[in-house]
């Protein structure tokens, strides 16, 4: 039986392959569908910030998501997989009535709950003050004092680009193992590094690593399953 419908955004085409493979993993009975833009990476690239004709873009695609209608009932969440975008997956948030999952902020969560010091790995530029930003303000929210290190994998995402998964994997672990020394968590920044997870710890040892689609994927399960619990307690149905 399809559980529920959920629908994925994606600034990258790197990002689709690990989304649905957590999905996979972790929650099958789930219906996904995806929508693809890679210009908003070209574009968040040269423009060098967001401004509000990008952020009406994204409210644009999650109204279309929101709407969607078919297998598993109405699009009953929305996961954003472009971590460079925090500020305007925001923005769609307050004006959605389903959950709405910025990128990385389940896998932050779970950072919290784990240690205070962090290693955050990115593959894409404009991500690494918007991530490290997030993490903070996060943190401050829950009263915790943390310490924070980002890097920018080189040449990593041009290596899987053109084709060469393992290059990819084999860069991000061997920049990661010479940061990991001295934090709690490593997190991969990017749906695409999640890939990556088992030749990193292989190389950092006893570090807890952590993707954000898979915490992505527990965190929309949750939210979900609560959501259709209350509208069994109301009397409400929902579609299979």
């Amino acid at each position: 039986m399809i559980a529920s419908r959920v629908a994925m955004i994606h600034a990258l085409e790197e990002s689709v392959a690990p989304a649905r493979a957590a999905f996979a993993q972790m929650w099958p009975e789930a219906y996904c569908f995806d929508l693809l833009d890679t210009s908003l990476a070209v574009d968040r690239a040269e423009a060098g910030a967001l401004d509000n004709a990008m952020i009406g873009r994204f409210r644009m695609l999650a109204d279309y998501a929101a709407s969607s209608y078919g297998r598993g009932g109405r699009t009953a969440a929305i996961l954003f997989t472009c971590s460079a975008f925090g500020p305007a997956i925001d923005a769609v948030k307050t004006n959605t009535a389903i959950p709405v999952l910025r990128p990385n902020e389940a896998a932050f969560s779970e950072a919290l709950d784990l240690g205070s010091r962090f290693l955050i790995a990115v593959t894409f530029g404009p991500s690494r003050e918007s991530l490290e930003a997030e993490l903070r303000a996060m943190a401050r929210a829950v009263g915790k004092t943390i310490q924070i290190e980002t890097i920018m994998i080189e040449g990593a995402l041009a290596a899987l680009k053109a084709g060469d998964g393992d290059r990819h994997d084999t860069l991000a672990a061997a920049t990661i193992e010479q940061h990991a020394a001295t934090v709690d968590v490593v997190i991969l920044g990017q749906f695409s590094l999640a890939r990556a997870k088992a030749a990193i710890e292989r190389r950092i040892g006893s570090v807890t690593v952590i993707t954000t689609p898979h915490s992505a994927v527990k965190a929309i399960r949750r939210l979900t399953d609560g959501a259709r619990s209350t509208i069994r307690q109301i009397g409400g149905t929902q579609d299979a």
